[in-house]
């Protein structure tokens, strides 16, 4: 060169380890800084925050989990917990969680009887037999009239199946004598399968929407997660766009789906249903975008990230 500078060779070896200094070390993945980016947080509860029985009892936090939300609240970040079960009402989930430790906002939690009365209320519904133990609250918060099995269901206008381990024959013809008649059936989860700290639970909405569908023909709409009626509701009441979301959870059907759909960013954890191999054969496009061990490692991200 004309300055007498050397230059570089076009194959020059990269330093040592030993040589090699902070800037030497990899980038961020995309996943990993888009992460930066996100503004509010839709966070799983069994499996992915609490393990507790069958029937939310013995509910213990999982590692991070209180110093996760804890951080969030801090930092000014929104979440919603959003749990696709409804054997209790939003607001006892919430009464729950606070007794094991979680500092809880009013509104923190969500299930799908929240998507379910937010839909019907938009549909101009105004009675809706409801079956399963934790709707009617959610129901009558949007003024819509839960109708129990065995009352008068004349002129309801939906049928919303929930978790409902009590479930009747009884309660079955019911609802089929409403639904012959042309009434839209909603169910609150498809998920087989929840986790609990015994392993894993049936999830009654998908049994009961089977046999409903069964004896009569009908096509069952979904409301509850992974559904885009679930993760709109919670990106409104979090004042968030979709894709600045970051939804989290461990049940490869769920969370990972309904975060695709809307553009948010996937995060898996590996602390319920979803095992190391839980995507293997899934197309990449339909992968987590971070699958990480828990939400004890999210919260290291973030904080490192801050």
């Amino acid at each position: 060169m004309a300055d007498g500078s050397t230059a570089r060779p076009r194959h020059s070896l990269p330093p040592r380890p030993d040589q090699a200094g902070p800037r030497d070390s990899p980038p961020p993945r995309p996943d990993q800084a888009r992460l930066k980016q996100v503004r509010g947080f839709v966070l799983d509860m069994d499996g992915t925050l609490v393990l507790s029985d069958r029937r939310s009892h013995g509910m213990r936090p999982l590692p991070g989990a209180l110093e996760l939300t804890a951080w969030l609240s801090r930092q000014g970040l929104p979440y919603r917990i959003f749990t696709n079960g409804t054997g209790r009402s939003p607001g006892d989930y919430a009464t729950l969680l606070r007794g094991v430790g979680f500092d809880l906002p009013d509104g923190a939690v969500l299930t799908p009887a929240d998507s379910a009365a937010d839909l019907f209320a938009r549909r101009g519904y105004r009675r809706v037999l409801a079956l399963g133990t934790g709707l009617a609250d959610s129901l009558r918060s949007a003024g819509i009239e839960p109708v129990p099995p065995g009352a008068d269901a004349s002129n309801v206008d939906a049928v919303l199946v929930g978790l409902y381990r009590d479930f009747t024959m009884d309660a079955l013809e019911a609802a089929c004598h409403v639904v012959w008649r042309g009434v839209p059936v909603y169910s609150a989860s498809q998920a087989s399968f929840f986790a609990t700290a015994d392993g894993r639970a049936l999830g009654t909405s998908r049994a009961i929407s089977a046999m409903l569908s069964s004896a009569t023909g009908c096509r069952v709409e979904l409301v509850g997660k992974p559904s885009r009626h679930a993760l709109g509701l919670a990106g409104r009441r979090l004042g968030v766009p979709l894709r600045q979301l970051a939804v989290v959870g461990d049940d490869p059907e769920l969370e990972v789906p309904m975060a695709h759909r809307g553009g948010a960013l996937a995060i898996s954890v590996a602390t319920g249903l979803a095992g190391a191999d839980a995507f293997d054969g899934v197309p990449e496009h339909r992968r987590p975008h971070l699958s990480l061990s828990g939400v004890d490692e999210l919260l290291a991200m973030l904080a490192g990230q801050a």
